[in-house]
């Protein structure tokens, strides 16, 4: 028998065991697409839940805890300025270290600040758990934006806007509920997030990386404001829309409650959720209708909306000692100003996302969240000064709400003047290339 022969019978039995390969395995193993995007984004949906989660609790800490208005807005701000420093520094990590490691550890973090608000017996507690829980969400959100885009594009644009609308409604209301008719009020809750918290982390292992490893990713901790050139334009526009529609958001979740407290004579905590839940419905409703709308549409709509919204909001809160009309009136105004949110939103990320590569994605949608967190923190903390040291709660509503116009009316100008610039040079690149044209076109007769 040749040498030949013996081999190939001794290598016929491995070859009809033969496994397939390693990375066959690791591919069964991985959720596909449809399940990748659909994780990631119930994973922004959780995290925006949770961060709303305590607005309709603060009554009921300060009832035990014994603390002033300011407070309740500087445990709101300092979620904020959490997020905002997070972005900041660990913004572009993923783009570096890969999405699935940066978000595994913000989920096991999330998770951990859970534990702290059940445990929590005091406001530097509570403090403690909304930092915690800032930190992971800015190191989050640019992860699983930038990832759905990896996975789709055109899905995940949209998802990227209207994930965390649905994330910040059903917090506000689900929390309001269990708050309201289900035992343990301060602790239920936080232990429902928890668990999701641990499942979602659990199915991450499974997640398919979607960017390579690459250097860089210590120096990408230090803080730096850099857009690639082709964004700076579009992120110039969306800038001022952002700011607004956030800022607007930040007066109902820091006011809100104590403004229905006002309007309706109740002290039920599920009025106290129902603002925020309001105002973040209808930003996802504004969402799924105008997904098909062109941009500048979506963002002068988006403007429009929250200046009309909030003028009705303004007029209900000074009508009178409350009442049905006035809070029927403050419900639609924050409908109409939450229809304005979701479609502002939007289209500051459609307009500036699809002008950057896959490997900045993720850096400049923390970026964009940088802004949008600005507006959430400041002008809250703001407003919970004025409450004690100036008018009061509804002098400083009616500040706020005057403000969040002004910034309004500012971006909507922002986008009529760039829409006249475009305009502009389109006729010039017209009227520049009509001789070229006619040269040619004698050419083509001679």
């Amino acid at each position: 028998m040749s040498p030949t022969s013996t081999a190939s019978q001794s290598t016929a039995p491995t070859h009809s065991i033969r496994r397939p390969p390693a990375h066959a395995a690791s591919r069964r193993r991985t959720l596909g697409p449809v399940a990748s995007i659909g994780l990631l984004s119930s994973i922004l949906v959780s995290l925006l839940a949770a961060s709303s989660a305590p607005t309709p609790l603060y009554a009921i800490y300060q009832q035990h805890w014994g603390f002033s208005p300011i407070t309740i807005t500087v445990v709101f701000g300092v979620y904020a300025v959490a997020v905002l420093l997070s972005l900041l520094v660990l913004g572009r990590i993923s783009d570096h270290v890969g999405r699935r490691p940066v978000l595994l550890t913000a989920l096991l973090a999330q998770a951990a600040a859970m534990v702290v608000f059940v445990t929590a017996d005091g406001v530097n507690a509570l403090l403690a758990a909304r930092v915690l829980q800032g930190v992971s969400t800015g190191a989050a959100v640019g992860a699983l934006g930038a990832g759905m885009l990896d996975i789709d594009p055109r899905r995940g644009g949209f998802l990227n806007s209207f994930a965390p609308a649905i994330g910040t409604a059903s917090g506000a209301l689900a929390s309001g509920l269990i708050v309201q008719y289900l035992p343990a009020p301060t602790h239920l809750v936080y232990l429902v997030l928890l668990g999701v918290f641990v499942l979602q982390a659990l199915a991450v292992l499974a997640l398919r990386e979607t960017v390579s490893r690459k250097p860089g990713a210590l120096a990408s901790l230090a803080p730096e404001i850099k857009l690639p050139k082709s964004a700076r334009t579009s992120v110039a526009i969306a800038a001022p829309v952002l700011f607004a529609v956030w800022a607007l958001t930040g007066l109902y979740g820091a006011l809100g409650p104590a403004l229905t407290g006002t309007l309706v004579h109740s002290t039920s905590v599920v009025w106290g959720g129902l603002p925020l839940f309001v105002l973040a419905a209808s930003a996802g409703l504004a969402v799924v209708v105008l997904r098909g709308t062109a941009t500048r549409t979506v963002m002068l709509l988006g403007s429009g909306a929250l200046i009309v919204g909030v003028v009705i909001t303004l007029l209900s809160i000074a009508s009178g000692p409350g009442g049905a009309l006035s809070a029927t009136g403050f419900f639609v105004g924050g409908a109409i100003s939450g229809f304005g949110f979701g479609s502002g939103f939007q289209g500051g990320i459609r307009m500036v996302i699809p002008q950057v590569e896959a490997q900045e994605r993720a850096g400049v949608l923390s970026l964009l969240y940088v802004v949008c967190y600005l507006g959430l923190g400041v002008p809250a903390v703001i407003a919970g000064v004025l409450v004690v040291h100036g008018g009061g709660l509804v002098q400083t509503a009616e500040e706020y709400g005057i403000a969040v116009i002004v910034l309004a009316l500012a971006a909507l100008a922002g986008l009529l003047l760039s829409g006249r610039r475009t305009q502009r040079t389109a006729l010039l690149a017209a009227g520049a290339g009509a001789p070229s044209e006619a040269v040619a076109a004698g050419r083509t007769r001679g």
